[in-house]
């Protein structure tokens, strides 16, 4: 085979295999869907400027994508406090879902510097909804659902499938992606700056 095919052949198989591990890790800790109310959580990332990244941008449009049209009532939380720039990440999260054209209901934790506050200071807007779904890349995700049955094994139970993974989506990035889930995933303490 020569070395061309070689490289072609290996890098396809990368690519594939980063989208089995995010694919895996997107329903990790979730359980299957039985409607009702819901709570998208989005995680921020950290944002230097005074409008949303590149990665918060994308996160919002999954977090957009994960809500139910069906769903009996819907919040979308967004988190993340001023851990890079001068605006906290779920005040430019807001912004942007606006931007979208997101008119529901918006709720911003805004004190976290972590995934673990994450999730912590996002448990108030989680107890009264039937269904709680975390988006950021799957991986990202998976850590967060772990740190959520850590901290709330009640409301670890509501956990459901966000949809934070598509096939193909930032698919040359998913080897990248799904090494440092593999890597994040191995660490059992609360982390930093997600």
């Amino acid at each position: 085979m020569r070395t061309r095919s070689r490289i072609a052949v290996a890098a396809l198989g990368a690519m594939l295999w980063g989208e089995w591990v995010n694919w895996r890790a997107s329903r990790t800790e979730a359980r299957p869907d039985t409607g009702g109310s819901e709570a998208v959580v989005v995680l921020g990332y950290r944002n230097a400027g005074r409008s949303a990244n590149a990665m918060n941008r994308w996160r919002v449009r999954a977090g957009l994508r994960s809500l139910d049209p069906g769903a009996s009532e819907s919040r979308l939380v967004l988190c993340g406090g001023a851990c890079a720039g001068p605006d906290t990440e779920a005040s430019l999260l807001a912004r942007y879902a606006r931007e979208r054209g997101y008119t529901g209901e918006l709720v911003l934790e805004e004190s976290s510097r972590s995934t673990w506050e994450n999730i912590a200071f996002a448990l108030p807007f989680l107890k009264d909804v039937d269904r709680i779904k975390i988006v950021s890349l799957p991986s990202h995700a998976a850590v967060a659902r772990r740190y959520l049955a850590e901290q709330s094994p009640e409301l670890a139970t509501r956990l459901v499938r966000g949809r934070d993974y598509r096939f193909g989506e930032w698919m040359p990035l998913k080897p990248v992606i799904a090494l440092y889930g593999v890597a994040k995933n191995l660490r059992r303490t609360p982390v930093t700056g997600a």
